[in-house]
């Protein structure tokens, strides 16, 4: 009797979470049964993303959720926050490209400016590096997130190489990076250090922190000064290609010692007091150093 007990409650559980959880793909009648166990965050779903990799490969078989949502009546067209619980109604006007869509990135923006715990970092031959991060050799970084996202910005030698930043330029919501790749912009006046990208994939949130104050990175690089969340396409290909932990940091410190041997052939004072930090702007200090030299040598390798 125990036994059968145990089985009706499962099975109550069970008819619950079919009402109030079903997979958008359930919803839309593309498959049998299928519930949700992502938050209804499609963007980092290896479901949704199975699903859509068949789309493409049998078109005839097998039509995306979207596509059926598309031919829906507007009253039915519920927002994937709507359905998650996020938000109490909303319906989606935007053909269900979340990846382009303002409010759907708006809530991801709140998420993303919300939760980012300061990482634990060490001082390497007068730069700091974060020990839970994992770096790219033009000198940015990219962080694993909740949800599958990867969180990508640029290093403390980046930021006290440029020294002052004026401008910041990314690129849009919805775009295509891939690694190694020219990614995004800093600029210094008149003055344009274009870095590379260490994770292939999709922008899915911009910090505008950032944009609107540059500032924010030469003062918090690892944590508030973070650029842009991305949906990675080759997550573990990518990884392979970066440098993390003891790496990196044997890495950062060869990176130190060529940019100290290239200061003082033409400016014969150190950089940093034994131990310490670097002094905040290096381009601004050392005038004899060209400024496309530095880039090409550092951000652009």
């Amino acid at each position: 009797m125990g036994e059968i007990k145990r089985l009706k409650e499962r099975q109550q559980v069970h008819v619950f979470s079919l009402e109030d959880n079903q997979c958008i793909w359930m919803k839309a009648g593309v498959v049998n049964f299928k519930l949700c166990d992502h938050a209804y965050d499609c963007l980092s779903c290896p479901f949704d993303k199975a699903m859509a990799r068949a789309v493409v490969k049998t078109p005839i078989k097998v039509t995306s959720w979207r596509e059926e949502y598309r031919h829906k009546p507007y009253g039915q067209k519920e927002c994937r926050h709507m359905l998650s619980g996020r938000v109490q109604f909303r319906l989606c006007g935007n053909a269900y490209e979340c990846h382009s869509c303002e409010f759907d990135q708006s809530l991801e923006q709140q998420a993303a400016q919300a939760s980012i715990p300061h990482p634990t970092t060490r001082l390497v031959s007068g730069f700091y590096v974060a020990d839970s991060y994992y770096y790219h050799r033009g000198h940015s970084w990219a962080r694993l997130e909740h949800g599958g996202l990867v969180r990508i910005g640029v290093d403390d030698f980046t930021q006290k190489l440029v020294g002052y930043v004026s401008e910041i330029r990314l690129p849009k919501l919805g775009a295509h990076m891939e690694q190694t790749e020219l990614g995004w912009s800093l600029r210094r006046e008149d003055k344009i250090a274009g870095m590379l990208a260490p994770m292939e994939g999709i922008v899915v949130a911009r910090n505008h922190q950032a944009l609107a104050d540059p500032t924010v990175i030469k003062a918090d690089p690892h944590g508030d000064g973070w650029l842009l969340l991305v949906e990675p396409t080759h997550l573990k290909r990518n990884l392979t290609n970066l440098l993390f932990a003891d790496e990196a940091a044997s890495w950062l410190k060869s990176e130190a010692d060529k940019l100290q041997a290239m200061v003082m052939a033409d400016y014969p004072v150190p950089l940093a007091a034994t131990g310490g930090e670097m002094v905040d702007d290096i381009y601004g200090n050392a005038k004899n150093l060209k400024w496309d030299k530095l880039i090409h040598e550092f951000l652009l390798t």
